[in-house]
Parts: C-alpha cells; sequence; structure tokens
C-alpha cells in the first residue's frame, strides 16, 4: 500500500460517497501525480438544439471493439457541458499535432468557438464537426455516470472519418500543462 492510498477498495465501501468520506488525497496531490502521465488530446463537439459547443479532453479512451464503444469525462464547470449533457449524439475528433490550433480554441472559456465558419462543418446528421482533425468518430450517447464534479459519458460509435494522412500524422499529446506531439523522434525501440 502507498502512503496517499486508502485501506478501503471502491468495492468493499459499496459508493463513491463512502470514498468521498474517507477523504483520499487532496485535489493537488491528485493533480500532481496525473501531470506526468501524457494523454491523446481530443476535441468533442455537439448541439442538442441551442447551436455547436466543443471541448478539448484528454480523457478519451476506447472501451471496446466489439461493439465499438468509448468513454469520456466532461467537467461540470465546462460551459460546453449543458449541451453536451443533453445530446444525444457527439462527435469525438482525435488531433494531431497539427491541429493544435483547434484543440487551443475549445480550450479557450469565453469565446464562441464556432464564430469562423470556414473551419467547421455539420456531418449530414446534423452534428458539428472539425474537417481538418486527423480523425473523428460519430456516436450515440448510451450512458451518462456522475462521477464526482464530473460525468463520464459512454458513446456507441456510429461512423467515422479518417485523414488520408492519419498514418503520417504526428498525435497530439498533453503533458505536465504543455503540448506535445508524438513522431519518429519520441520513439523508444525495446
Amino acid at each position: 500500500m502507498t502512503p496517499h492510498s486508502s485501506a478501503r477498495s471502491p468495492q468493499q465501501t459499496g459508493s463513491v460517497d463512502s470514498l468521498i468520506e474517507h477523504a483520499g488525497l487532496d485535489a493537488d496531490s491528485f493533480k500532481s501525480v496525473f501531470r506526468n502521465h501524457p494523454a491523446g488530446v481530443a476535441v468533442i463537439t455537439a448541439d442538442a438544439g441551442d447551436g455547436p459547443v466543443g471541448l478539448t479532453a484528454t480523457s478519451v479512451f476506447s472501451v471496446s471493439a466489439e461493439p465499438p464503444l468509448l468513454v469520456f469525462s466532461v467537467s461540470g464547470q465546462s460551459s460546453s457541458a449543458p449541451t453536451i449533457l443533453a445530446a444525444d449524439t457527439v462527435v469525438v475528433h482525435l488531433l494531431g499535432s497539427e491541429q493544435l490550433d483547434l484543440a487551443t480554441l475549445c480550450a479557450t472559456s469565453g469565446i464562441d468557438r464556432f464564430a469562423d465558419t470556414s473551419i467547421w462543418d455539420r456531418l449530414i446528421t446534423g452534428e458539428p464537426y472539425f474537417p481538418a482533425a486527423q480523425s473523428w468518430i460519430r456516436g450515440k450517447v448510451i450512458e451518462r455516470m456522475d462521477a464526482g464534479g464530473s460525468t463520464v459519458i459512454a458513446v456507441h460509435a456510429l461512423q467515422a472519418g479518417v485523414s488520408d494522412e492519419v498514418d503520417s500524422a504526428e498525435p497530439l499529446v498533453y503533458h505536465n500543462r504543455t503540448w506535445h506531439r508524438l513522431g519518429q523522434h519520441s520513439r523508444i525501440d525495446g
């Protein structure tokens, strides 16, 4: 057991409320641990009927190939959260380093992320998306789970678009509060 771990697991306590009762790590310690854990960068877009929204996320990951499922989380503090939580479908854009502008656009609060109509469009099914993304997945929201101040959203993938350059693209990664790119320069042969 590590110095900061709890003696009880979630299975033993039975609920998230039980874990909160036992304090655990403070927010700053928890953030410092994850600060050194790199994550791929994605942009999530949706429109629940009141106009398009977008947010930058590093919490996207695949869960299952059959059926094709992915999850991500959205903070309750995000201005995009109400729309994303109300939407039946979303578009998850997986970004390459060439799309840093999209990542910063959707990570910036207090602006109209869709003001520049030349950088986004709508799929035939109506969802807003950024065609410049190296790849994207349109999916149906199948589950929402409250988790602290965030909501974990499970998505069933329905459609995907992949750039012709995706095999040579350098993925965009967020690590220690900074954007990075992965490529041959960062490869470790083992």
